[in-house]
């Protein structure tokens, strides 16, 4: 029975969520399967992998074939690598001991590589937050302007007016003042 390590989809239209299945080859994608041995997200950013490393690495060394986004994933996540430097181990070229101590620097290096990808990331998102911070506090700022020159505009019109006005009410006390004074000395 040929067995094959490939990815089973799940999850809703548009936001696929992947299981990391062993199957017989002849099985549908999503049909049935021998042993679940992880999950793929790739809606995360970066892609989340949980996978049980000793199941897969068993299934490896039983002769299950991978498929290609099942090799991908098995490598980034060590498998590949670590069944590799068994196959060394087997062939006599370096000691167990040799073997675990690379892997563990590889892994080291990966992790690494991993947490500068994810600080990285979570810089540039408060970085672009800050920015869009900025970029309204602008806004606001040219907003209030513009509201206050409006202000300024309509009350010095309103003062305008109110003094107009006063001018026309003393203009017109002083014209009935002097029709009043003509007509007195006219009497």
């Amino acid at each position: 029975m040929p067995v094959k390590i490939r990815l089973s989809r799940h999850g809703k239209k548009g936001y696929a969520f992947y299981h990391i299945v062993v199957a017989d080859s002849r099985a549908p994608r999503d049909g049935k399967f021998i042993e679940k041995i992880g999950t793929y997200n790739p809606n995360t950013n970066p892609a989340s992998i949980c996978l049980d490393f000793e199941k897969a690495l068993g299934w490896l060394n039983k002769g299950a074939q991978p498929t290609d986004t099942a090799r991908s994933i098995l490598s980034h996540s060590g498998v590949m690598m670590k069944k590799h430097l068994l196959g060394g181990v087997k062939k006599g070229a370096f000691s167990l001991e040799e073997a675990e101590a690379r892997f563990a620097k590889w892994k080291a290096e990966k992790d690494n590589k991993l947490e500068a990808k994810r600080v990285k990331l979570s810089e540039s998102k408060q970085a672009a937050a800050a920015a869009r911070l900025a970029e309204e506090e602008k806004v606001k700022q040219a907003r209030a302007e513009a509201l206050a020159a409006k202000k300024a505009a309509a009350e010095a019109e309103a003062k305008a007016k109110a003094e107009e006005a006063a001018a026309a009410a003393a203009a017109e006390a002083a014209e009935t003042e002097s029709e009043a004074t003509t007509e007195a000395a006219a009497e």
